[in-house]
């Protein structure tokens, strides 16, 4: 007989195992693969929303401080009609790569201070008006009672002794009836 190779043998038999092991295991690794390639996909997904959401909220938010700034600006400068003045302005005002709000003129970026300030001198119509009344008023001088303490809103509170609660009262019914008669 031949000299058999009895390692050989043994190196085909280990060789058949572990593939038909392969084999075994194959379909398996590959789903498993499949799942974390899903899983992977689906979380790139959720990150992607997440980006989009956070860019979405840091423009409202940028948005508000916008309109903040440039509300708080207007009512410095005396503006009776914020919120039209505000329409009227809220495009010329944008931020600046390094964060600042400025208003784009034809003279190049102004600060909003410089731009609403010659806003509201060439629009007059949204400061409050300089004089009171109109056709056909007339006027009243009203002297407070002689003798009399004004009542102060600030005044006015929880807890307030009766008589003072009292005083109050009588003082706005005074007030109230004065203004009904000027009607």
């Amino acid at each position: 007989m031949e000299e058999t190779d009895v390692q050989a043998i043994v190196r085909n038999a280990i060789q058949e195992f572990v593939n038909q092991e392969q084999a075994k295991n194959e379909p398996a690794a590959k789903a498993e693969l499949q799942e974390e390639r899903k899983r992977r996909e689906q979380l790139e997904r959720r990150l992607n929303e997440l980006v989009a959401e956070n860019k979405r909220s840091q423009k409202i938010a940028e948005e508000a401080e916008r309109g903040a700034a440039v509300r708080a600006e207007l009512q410095r400068l005396g503006v009776a009609k914020i919120d039209l003045a505000f329409k009227a302005v809220q495009d010329g005002v944008v931020r600046t790569e390094d964060g600042r709000l400025v208003a784009r003129g034809e003279g190049g970026d102004v600060s909003i201070k410089e731009y609403l300030t010659a806003f509201v001198n060439e629009n007059p119509e949204f400061l409050p008006a300089r004089i009171s009344g109109g056709t056909g008023m007339t006027a009243t001088f009203k002297s407070p009672a002689v003798g009399r303490e004004t009542i102060n809103v600030e005044r006015i509170r929880p807890g307030m002794s009766a008589e003072e609660m009292q005083r109050v009262r009588e003082e706005i019914v005074r007030v109230a009836s004065q203004t009904l008669r000027g009607l």
